[in-house]
């Protein structure tokens, strides 16, 4: 690898086209499929990789239901092919990675930190993004990687979002604004890049745009007031990229049904123009399917990602063909426009004089950290302590709802629930300790329509205080609003199973408050 100032003025046309590439790389590839990689990064000058933990885990995949394979090694395998890489590559790599929650995002036994609309519920500390942003960074650093693909600053102001719920800070502009600057600025602190995402905003969706195209109709002034506010506000605050996601918005381009990551109109127009941005413009995976599938030809996409405004496509499918694409129909200045942009941000990412691969001892380790937010956020969403402490004095039962096998049959899971019934039957309280199968919200989040039923059965007819360990949005589904008390604690790590048991016992308070308006859809 040659020495990275000098290496500038030496690059070729083709050279600097190679740089504006991200291809995938997978954590878990055979070593066939490395070799495959590192001829492509070896062949075509590629700029940066970003990593999966597998072919089979990719978004696009879901719907084949490929197995994955669990790796505990993953971790050491993943800095194992991060150096491998970089050393058969003539340019420095940029390592991306997207960790909104930490490596365990992508990475087996790994620390991981809660999610969005866990830290969503923080009221007025944002002291603790800050230090999630930064060990989050930490982490990234010594495994290797230089960016972050995060955070979501999209405004999730749509129960049925498929795709972020979760992954955002929450439904208020504001909060998901500040929520969002604390994360990128701790994360900055240890000198890790960040892109907010999933710009122009891909909280209102009903549509998972891995497989299809979203599109939000609404006004621009309504989206100048609510989606691309965070996004303004970030890019006041000198955020290094932003991702471009997969959405037609047709008040921002003249009406057309465009994706959002190919169109001109929003990305050179809306993002670059009108909100004058200066940085580094990031495709969302080019192999989602809500513009994928519409480009067949090899090396379409990727030239008409380039063309809108782009500057690193990444998970480009079609790095050769994409590459002589965008050689024949762009011109010198187009490409040296990216270029210096993309070039930049490594610059700023590998000269850093906070060394990569260090192993310096964070400020907070993960479980005090997680356990300082669990007692932050946990709130209570019906009823009171003055409740909890009455229902303590009854001779109540402790039902733990919650599935400990994975991949249970249907029968198996109803013969569960039927000696469930009849163990409840007689019991009068009942302390609900429920935490719902899945974090995404298809199939009414795992839950099977007759543990729905159940559910709500007990909450109907018994005094009941739940505390709900899951995401929060599977609150819809359940009469809540019958229960005696319900408590949201958001995760079910260790950390806070402990806090909600030191609250059922009358020693801490919830200070949370949940981060976005629920609407039960249950009659």
């Amino acid at each position: 690898m040659m020495d990275f100032i000098s290496a500038k003025r030496q690059l070729s046309l083709e050279e600097k086209v190679g740089q504006l590439f991200m291809p995938a790389a997978f954590i878990n590839d055979t070593e066939a499929e490395i070799q495959e990689l590192e001829t492509l990064i070896k062949k075509h000058d590629i700029g940066g990789i970003c990593f999966f933990h597998s072919r089979a885990s990719a978004a696009t995949n879901y719907e084949g239901k490929k197995p994955v394979v669990y790796n505990e090694n993953s971790l050491e395998v993943l800095k194992s092919l991060i150096n491998r890489y970089q050393k058969i590559s003539k340019y420095p790599l940029l390592i991306a990675i997207d960790a909104e929650w930490g490596l365990a995002m992508r990475v087996e036994n790994t620390a991981q930190y809660p999610y969005a609309i866990t830290l969503g519920a923080i009221q007025d500390d944002a002291s603790l993004l800050f230090e999630v942003g930064k060990n989050i960074a930490q982490d990234c650093k010594s495994a290797g990687i230089h960016w972050n693909l995060s955070p979501v600053a999209d405004i999730n102001n749509n129960p049925d979002n498929p795709v972020i719920g979760y992954r955002s800070f929450g439904d208020d502009r504001e909060r998901v604004t500040s929520k969002s600057i604390a994360y990128v600025k701790g994360t900055e602190s240890e000198g890790v890049l960040t892109s907010v995402k999933h710009f122009p905003g891909h909280g209102d969706t009903a549509t998972d745009s891995h497989l299809g195209l979203p599109i939000i109709n609404k006004s621009k002034e309504e989206l100048l007031k609510n989606e691309l506010y965070p996004f303004q506000e970030l890019i006041n605050e000198g955020v290094d990229s932003v991702m471009v996601g997969h959405l037609a918005v047709p008040a921002l381009a003249n009406g057309e049904n465009t994706p959002s990551s190919i169109s001109k109109k929003i990305i050179k127009g809306v993002l670059r123009e009108e909100m004058r941005f200066k940085g580094v413009v990031i495709s969302d995976a080019l192999n989602m399917h809500a513009v994928s599938k519409n480009y067949p030809i090899p090396g379409e996409l990727e030239w008409l990602a380039f063309d809108a405004g782009n500057d690193v496509l990444c998970f480009a499918e079609h790095t050769k063909e994409g590459i002589e694409r965008i050689l024949t129909e762009a011109n010198s200045n187009q490409i040296d426009e990216s270029f210096e942009r993309v070039w930049k941000l490594k610059e700023k990412a590998l000269k850093n004089p906070k060394d990569h691969n260090n192993n310096s001892a964070p400020n907070w380790e993960a479980k005090n950290l997680n356990y300082a937010i669990a007692e932050k956020c946990l709130t209570i969403l019906k009823g009171s302590d003055k409740d909890i402490a009455e229902f303590r004095t009854t001779d109540f039962c402790t039902v733990t709802f919650k599935r400990f096998v994975e991949n249970e049959t249907r029968s198996e899971i109803l013969a569960s629930l039927a000696l469930l019934e009849s163990e409840v039957s007689e019991e009068n309280e009942v302390l609900l300790l429920l935490t719902p199968p899945n974090v995404k919200p298809a199939n009414n989040f795992g839950f099977l329509t007759e543990e729905i039923e159940f559910i709500n059965n007990l909450m109907d007819e018994k005094k009941v205080v739940l505390y709900h360990y899951g995401n929060p949005y599977a609150l819809q589904h359940l009469k809540f609003d019958k229960s005696l008390v319900t408590v949201v604690v958001y995760q079910d790590f260790t950390e806070f199973q402990e806090v909600a048991t030191a609250h059922f016992l009358g020693k801490t308070k919830a200070l949370g408050k949940l981060p976005f308006e629920l609407k039960t859809d249950v009659i």
